[in-house]
């Protein structure tokens, strides 16, 4: 076989391969699924799910331990504020409060009566008070004596020292004197307060709403005991209500006050609502690792019920007329499959389904579904 009939062998060879492995690349593209690009408004939403509570829900709880001795509403109830919602009967012992009496009383005598404590000091200032008078007398008249060279020496330094020293024991015995009826004026007012505290305690004892708003539940029945760390009643607005969301952290910086919320609730299945972001809460939930952040209906639904869940979307980006792909046919975040192969693209805005295509693509690429 010589050269040239060798070559012609081998070129027709290469052509028939190159031309099966064309046929079988068509064939399993015609298998692929396959799109092209398109427009559309893209948004970027932050997915959380979300209940529905009153504004201004809180637990009321009882000051005092006690029976639970009438509830004076029932759940459902509206109330307006410093309303009585229940009734407490005290269980502490009554001679606490009588022992507090006494020690008021007693500590009231002793401030304001004559009591033997300051009237002694009192009698001692007295009689200091006229040896006090005497020895001054006695000195300056001294003295004066002393001046006219009239008189020992010895008599005028010893009346001076009696003087000196009346002086100092009236000064000691005032201050004493002043010094103990601050004591028993302290010692009054706190008996005074441990028996204002005491009668409180043995009072029966309403709890009363905090707000004007509905009795949405009361957690105790006739008879039962009520501490003061178990709440005996939860209440909140009547007519208000919020939505409550909890958001994972790696989303919270996305997240401000005043974003639109998108609402779809359990109970209204058919409907989608819309409101806008109204609070964030500052501290990290450490058990789920989420922050809680509340929003308000913009119109809410007629009725509505404390603990209807549902979920919500938080916009965070909206771009209208942007070039789009499905997200399942992006491959390693950046990447697509088209006829001439793996091509890079750069990405943009991306929600759950679509992600915005910068560039890289036009509307009339054709991109192939990546193998899962």
């Amino acid at each position: 076989m010589n050269l040239k009939l060798k070559g012609l062998i081998i070129a027709s060879f290469c052509l028939l391969l190159c031309g099966i492995v064309s046929s079988l690349f068509i064939s399993c593209n015609k298998n692929e699924e396959k799109i092209v690009p398109q427009r559309r408004t893209l948004t970027e939403a932050v997915y959380a799910s979300a209940i529905v509570q009153p504004d201004s829900l809180y637990l009321a709880y009882s000051a005092v331990t006690g029976i639970l001795d009438k509830n004076l509403v029932e759940e459902g109830t509206i109330v307006v504020k410093n309303q009585p919602i229940a009734q407490i009967t005290n269980t502490t012992p009554k001679i606490n409060t009588e022992n507090a009496k006494l020690a008021y009383e007693l500590a009231k005598e002793n401030y304001e009566g004559n009591t033997a404590v300051l009237k002694k000091i009192q009698d001692e200032i007295d009689a200091a008070m006229l040896q006090y008078n005497n020895d001054s007398v006695n000195f300056f008249r001294q003295k004066k004596l002393w001046e006219q060279q009239i008189g020992a020496k010895i008599d005028y330094d010893s009346k001076k020292l009696k003087f000196q020293l009346s002086k100092n024991k009236l000064t000691l015995l005032k201050s004493s004197y002043n010094r103990t009826e601050k004591e028993l004026e302290t010692k009054l007012n706190q008996a005074k307060n441990n028996y204002k505290a005491a009668l409180v305690n043995t009072k029966d004892f309403k709890i009363k709403s905090k707000i004007n708003g509905k009795v949405y539940t009361l957690n105790k029945k006739l008879g039962e005991l009520v501490i003061t760390q178990q709440p005996v009643a939860t209440i909140g607005s009547a007519s208000n209500f919020v939505l409550e969301m909890l958001v994972d952290e790696t989303d919270i910086v996305k997240i401000v006050n005043g974003q639109k919320v998108i609402i779809s609730l359990d109970a209204y299945k058919e409907k989608v609502f819309d409101g806008k972001l109204s609070k964030i809460y500052p501290q990290k939930d450490e058990r789920n690792q989420t922050f809680k952040v509340e929003a308000v209906f913009n119109n809410p639904p007629k009725v509505l019920y404390p603990g209807l869940a549902g979920e919500a979307n938080i916009i965070i980006n909206e771009k209208e007329d942007v070039l789009t792909i499905p997200i399942n046919y992006l491959i390693e975040s950046n990447k697509v499959k088209t006829k001439n192969g793996i091509i890079f693209i750069k990405t943009g805005l991306r929600n759950m389904e679509f992600v915005e295509v910068i560039y890289g693509l036009t509307e009339e690429t054709i991109i192939y579904k990546p193998d899962e």
